[in-house]
């Protein structure tokens, strides 16, 4: 009869064959060797009574069944990971390890400061941060902590809305010496219009009417936040920008400011079960203040 609970040790192991792709890859990267593993796929497959791999010489090709098991085997990973942050959080000083999120701009061009001036209080707590422009699952604990720019729904997370950061348009000089500056917002459709690839169904929402900024716009297309950044302070063309970002960089021009000023909001979140967890809540009130000093025009973590 098959096992119903087979230990987590072989699900971290079916997961690392899923990823390298084969025995001896998953072996090096667990630091186990090749024959173990191998028992452990073996004790996973009779623990489930189900074939999770089709062996050939050519390797191992996952199931159908095995695919389907991956989510459920990532999201065990993740409650492992946080029930270790959060054991290793001590009591009394924080300290321990903290995995936070935020979107690529965030955590790259606003979080550094921040978390600077948060290290230089709590050297006792390690921070894994975390960049994706795709919102992190805090239900299926993927992070303990999270920076969104959209409002959570989920019932189980704290969220705490710390500030409102403006959205525009910006050009550098050298773009506009040599194409012009846009007097209307008819105007933006001869120019060179930086935008993304995939609109976000938020973003949509927020575009305010008759700004032709539509994917089919774009001379340059991208879903990096990052990237297009980069290519609005390079000179490449317009594209959208936090204001508090470039407003106080000589060569960068806002444009249009009447017209197109988008406020989104900031929220920090977190699980309610984190709650007790020191050095969670000592990094969750430490962003939401240095981000509402941030949205108000100060330097970030300042």
């Amino acid at each position: 009869m098959a096992d119903a609970h087979p230990s987590w040790e072989l699900y971290r192991s079916f997961l690392a064959v899923m990823r390298e792709g084969s025995l001896s890859a998953a072996a090096r990267a667990l630091d186990m060797t090749q024959p173990s593993l191998g028992r452990h796929m073996r004790e996973l497959e009779a623990s489930l009574g189900v074939a999770l791999f089709a062996r050939s010489p050519q390797g191992l090709a996952p199931t159908a069944i095995a695919l389907e098991l991956v989510p459920h085997a990532q999201a065990m990973a993740s409650a492992s990971a946080a029930l270790q942050r959060v054991a290793s959080a001590g009591q009394g000083q924080p300290s321990g390890t903290v995995r936070l999120t935020a979107s690529e701009v965030i955590g790259a061009e606003v979080l550094p400061p921040i978390l600077s001036a948060f290290r230089q209080r709590h050297a006792g707590i390690v921070i894994e941060l975390v960049l994706s422009n795709q919102p992190a699952d805090l239900l299926r604990r993927d992070a303990d902590l999270a920076v969104r720019m959209v409002r959570p729904t989920q019932d189980a997370l704290v969220a705490r809305h710390v500030a409102t950061v403006e959205l525009g348009l910006f050009a550098h000089r050298r773009y506009l010496d040599v194409h012009g500056v846009p007097t209307s917002l008819a105007e933006l459709a001869r120019h060179t219009l930086i935008g993304f690839d995939t609109e976000m169904p938020y973003m949509r929402r927020l575009r305010p009417a008759g700004l032709p900024f539509t994917r089919e716009h774009f001379a340059l297309r991208t879903d990096s936040d990052l990237a297009a950044l980069a290519a609005v302070r390079s000179g490449y063309g317009i594209g959208v920008a936090q204001v508090n970002l470039l407003r106080d960089q000589p060569q960068m021009v806002r444009l249009l400011a009447d017209e197109v000023a988008v406020p989104l909001d900031t929220w920090v979140v977190m699980h309610e079960d984190l709650r007790p967890s020191l050095a969670v809540r000592s990094l969750f009130d430490h962003l939401a203040q240095a981000l509402a000093a941030y949205a108000a025009g100060a330097i970030p973590g300042g």
